[in-house]
């Protein structure tokens, strides 16, 4: 179990994402052949549950994509069936409280770190997979050192709490999702504000001053670039669904003239 975006982030390198919206295996091919780190499987605002989670896990790891997925909210559930059908990592939307990801670290990481349930499931090939054969020490070491916690930064709760929430022991990182945080600010959809602005660039701050890594969301490839010259570590770049839709946009405009 090797977890290649964090190695690449923790290496210096840039990784780049998208979530996946549309629910079909030759898509996620796709994006794999397209040269993406990873997806983000949207089981907030997607149309997943677990089992189809899994259908689309073992199709990223076919086509070298690290398999994220985004919970529905924080409870056990969400969070340990979703770890157990092998995503590598978690975006965990609309946190507010230093306690909610205590919770997250408890539900996501097994001991000494928390207290994620243990069972021989799918996402470690019913601990048929080299790194789960050799006892549970190594299993848990190896499965808390490589699964990556990303509590969502989107609500001002967050943000006023980060620094105290970037120094819990599991964490591994905050993902940004700047429509809501925007919103949550009274200013939606204001990306160009100047307190908002700020806001990010102290979120990017704040992660790398803990070393810890940060996400955000860009939903086009002007704003990605402007969070990577940010410092930000990993954008996620919009949606399989907008990908693709601004790809055939590309190609109107430039063979018929206008776009559509």
């Amino acid at each position: 179990m090797k977890n290649l975006v964090k190695e690449k982030m923790l290496a210096g390198q840039r990784t780049l994402g998208t979530f996946f919206e549309l629910g079909s295996a030759t898509v996620a091919e796709c994006l794999g052949l397209g040269g993406l780190d990873y997806i983000i499987i949207d089981n907030e605002h997607g149309p997943f549950n677990p089992q189809s989670t899994l259908e689309y896990v073992r199709t990223a790891k076919l086509y070298g994509l690290t398999p994220f997925a985004r919970v529905p909210e924080i409870s056990r559930e969400a969070i340990l069936r979703q770890l157990d059908v092998g995503v590598m990592g978690l975006v965990i939307p609309n946190v507010r409280t230093v306690e909610e990801v205590e919770s997250i670290v408890e539900y996501g990481k097994y001991m000494p770190l928390g207290k994620r349930g243990v069972a021989n499931t799918a996402g470690s090939g019913f601990w048929y997979e080299d790194y789960a054969r050799h006892g549970l020490k190594q299993y848990f070491e190896i499965s808390n050192r490589e699964t990556l916690l990303l509590p969502q930064c989107e609500t001002v709760e967050c943000l006023e709490h980060l620094e105290e929430i970037l120094r819990i022991e599991g964490i591994d990182g905050i993902y940004v999702g700047p429509f809501d945080l925007s919103a949550a600010m009274g200013k939606p959809g204001e990306f160009g504000d100047p307190e908002f602005r700020d806001a990010i660039r102290h979120i990017q701050r704040a992660c790398a001053d803990a070393g810890k890594l940060s996400f955000i969301f860009a939903a086009n490839r002007t704003d990605a670039a402007k969070d990577f010259a940010l410092g930000y570590q990993s954008v996620t770049l919009g949606m399989d669904a907008t990908v693709l839709t601004d790809a055939v946009k590309a190609h109107v405009a430039a063979l018929l003239g206008g776009g559509a």
